[in-house]
């Protein structure tokens, strides 16, 4: 069976090459991603809120309750056990980061098996209630169906970036049911480079996807009752802006402050057991934490403000407002770290669905707080939605992905303009403080991230320099008599020879100029030692490329020689190898989804 099927994709793939275009056949290829992705996202959620529904609903047993804390550290404990299970020979990664590494430095190439595995261990993570969001898993599954259906077809870099970012367009568009922000995400986070005809690739993906979303019945996420925004209102959703613009910068580096905590655990299920542990802490608390958490979104926005108290501990207390205020501002903060937890436990999921919840929770505390002094009074659902785009915007930095997003699934196209305010407000303050997203940060410090602010820099570290050593050298050693090798000093088309100790450690080096003189005037006795000369430098091989056009630049040569961690002598790395790398990597650049 898989050698008829790889049969008829060859036939078909000939076929394609002789009567189709690579560009036409990608408004092909859109459309089958955009359609599998689509189903994809629909699987996961269904899954997802099927095993929800079982064990809070349908799952009965008299101790059930007991237990009821644990069924975060269960799913998170079953994710694990399958990922070692199942993902033994790959890697198995979580989040946006590994897509955007995929882009910048694998030829946007992704793993076959995430298109399932993302889905397996995301519902488990998130069904057991798991706190923390689908969305970037789903994004991970729909990048993986894009990445390898061009590898199917063999479509080069360019094709596979196209149809990786249509897969998660598509995820977003289904997941959402939200098709314009799909394709904004993926332009803002995937392409921020594009040209016109990207656009058409991308709007059959998220429309296909849109169908199919629909088709499984996904109603609205959230329904907002409006009559609009106030003019005397602006300057209040300038200072939540400002508001949620801080606490993105704190999101962002809590979020590596507990996933270094979590990283220093070596036991995988030391570290299962610690995180599920503090989540059930946090979710006994607050039980709004469990799951996604858009149902708590739902009601406030619905006036059911009490409902964030009510089925706590504390729910005697949920008709005080002065309560409901400081234990909503509690439930932002543990939010942020019940999600951190999750994710640094070992569990699938990411940080895009609880940014819209911590975001609505603080537009939320912050209009009903103020409405409390009685001097003024705001809309509390509007201030909802515009805190979900001011966190979207300020921790992932994705601004345009916050506004157009939240328009759609809210139905709150009239807030169009304090959108705008908040997201811009909230990425500038966070872009300030933070220049790269809670996703990219790790890449850039490593120096894999496309950046397209800074090209000349991003393409030079692209190159690895193991990939640019020149070993055709002749080489010497220390006690050598230049004359018993004069045929390869003359055949040689380097002017330059290194020199090696008995251990194979670099010494110095010779020139041509002086090997010549004694071949032409025959002189007995001497040995490479008394003519090499000192290196100027040298190179390490696990430096990067930045490091070795420093060194260059510095020494003001074209060549120096390169040595791995013993000091033991490599080849050369010469700037002419370093500019012609460096020129065919800007020209794929240059032809990057134009």
């Amino acid at each position: 069976m898989i050698d008829y099927i790889k049969r008829t994709l060859l036939k078909f793939n000939k076929y394609r090459l002789e009567r189709l275009s690579n560009r036409n056949f990608l408004i092909i290829a859109a459309l089958i991603v955009g359609i599998l992705a689509g189903l994809t996202a629909a699987v996961l959620k269904l899954a997802t809120h099927h095993i929800e529904s079982f064990l809070q609903y349908d799952f009965t047993w008299q101790y059930k309750y007991y237990v009821y804390l644990f069924f975060p550290f269960t799913g998170i404990l079953l994710s694990i056990i399958y990922v070692k299970r199942f993902i033994r020979k790959d890697v198995f990664e979580t989040g946006l980061t590994p897509i955007l590494y995929a882009v910048s430095k694998r030829g946007s190439r992704i793993n076959f098996h995430n298109i399932y595995s993302q889905v397996i261990t995301s519902a488990l993570t998130v069904g057991f209630g798991g706190s923390t969001g689908l969305e970037a898993p789903v994004v991970f599954s729909g990048s993986a169906i894009g990445s390898n259906t061009s590898k199917i077809f063999g479509l080069s870099y360019r094709e596979t970036t196209m149809l990786l970012a249509c897969g998660a367009a598509a995820a977003i568009a289904a997941a959402f049911n939200s098709p314009i922000a799909g394709i904004v995400f993926a332009i803002e986070i995937l392409l921020p480079e594009f040209s016109i005809p990207a656009f058409i690739p991308l709007l059959i993906a998220a429309a296909a996807a849109s169908v199919v979303g629909r088709f499984f019945n996904y109603q609205q996420l959230f329904f907002l009752t409006t009559g609009g925004w106030e003019v005397k209102a602006v300057l209040f959703y300038v200072i939540l802006a400002a508001f949620i613009g801080v606490f993105s910068i704190f999101v962002t580096k809590l979020a590596y402050f507990i996933k270094g905590a979590f990283k220093k655990i070596k036991n995988v299920y030391t570290r299962v057991l610690i995180g599920g542990l503090i989540l059930g802490l946090l979710i006994f608390i607050f039980p709004t934490l469990y799951g996604e958490g858009y149902v708590t979104v739902s009601r406030l926005l619905a006036g059911d403000y009490q409902s964030i108290v009510k089925n706590s501990i504390f729910a005697d207390y949920s008709s005080v407002p002065l309560w409901i205020i400081i234990f909503s501002i509690l439930t932002i903060f543990a939010k942020s770290a019940a999600t951190l937890v999750t994710l640094g436990a070992g569990g699938n999921g990411g940080v895009f669905g609880p940014s819209l919840i911590m975001g609505g929770l603080f537009g939320f505390v912050f209009s009903f707080a103020i409405n409390q002094t009685g001097l003024v009074h705001l809309n509390v659902s509007n201030f909802i939605v515009a805190g979900m785009a001011a966190a979207l915007s300020g921790i992932m930095h994705a601004p345009l992905t916050g506004i157009f997003l939240i328009a759609e699934i809210t139905g709150g196209y009239v807030l169009i303009v304090p959108l705008m305010i908040v997201s811009s407000i909230s990425y500038f303050i966070s872009k300030v403080s933070q220049k790269h997203s809670i996703y990219t940060k790790i890449l850039a410090e490593k120096g894999e991230l496309l950046s397209h602010e800074d090209k000349d820099s991003t393409v030079l570290r692209m190159l690895k320099l193991k990939y640019l050593i020149e070993t055709n050298f002749v080489k010497f050693n220390v006690d050598e008599d230049p004359l018993g090798r004069s045929n390869e000093i003359i055949h040689s088309n380097r002017n330059v020879f290194p020199v090696i100790d008995n251990e194979n450690k670099l010494a110095g080096i010779v020139y041509s100029e002086h090997l010549f003189e004694v071949i032409v005037d025959r002189t007995e006795g001497v040995r490479i030692s008394d003519l090499m000369q000192p290196v100027p430098d040298f190179i390490h091989v696990n430096e990067s490329m930045v490091q070795v056009m420093n060194k260059m630049e510095k020494d003001d040569v074209w060549l120096l020689p390169v040595v791995n961690s013993n000091s033991e002598y490599l080849g050369f790395v010469s700037k002419t190898a370093i500019f012609n790398k460096y020129r065919a990597l800007l020209i794929r650049q240059k032809n990057y989804l134009q």
